[in-house]
């Protein structure tokens, strides 16, 4: 489970995210398509259109932090967002579930690169 601050929320974007996106593209498109304040200490989580990527940006007492997970083979299971709608609210638990859950009917192990 994770542990978080009180009052800090998750929000996941609806729509995939480009993963070449670092804090700065991040935090624009939490202001922008998410409509929210990048600096409330929030969580704000984007998914690849593969959904084998995920990375987390948060602001924490001084700056941005990015937090990226990539699956060696399978996707994540990304709930289907509702339609007309840019984020999702999500519970810790939720996070949680997101992170570890892994389809593995698709799955497509990298190349490992030496």
């Amino acid at each position: 489970m994770l542990k978080l601050p009180e009052g800090v929320r998750i929000w996941m974007a609806a729509q995939p995210c480009d993963m070449r996106k670092q804090a700065d593209g991040l935090s624009a498109l939490v202001q922008g398509s998410l409509g929210q304040q990048p600096k409330s200490g929030h969580l704000f989580v984007f998914f690849s259109r593969r959904r084998d990527l995920v990375r987390i940006l948060f602001w924490d007492a001084n700056g941005y932090c990015t937090v990226s997970k990539r699956l060696e083979a399978g996707r994540f299971r990304v709930p289907e967002p509702v339609e007309g709608q840019a984020a999702v609210h999500l519970e810790a638990r939720q996070l949680a579930e997101l992170l570890s859950l892994v389809e593995e009917s698709s799955a497509v192990r990298r190349r490992e690169v030496h």
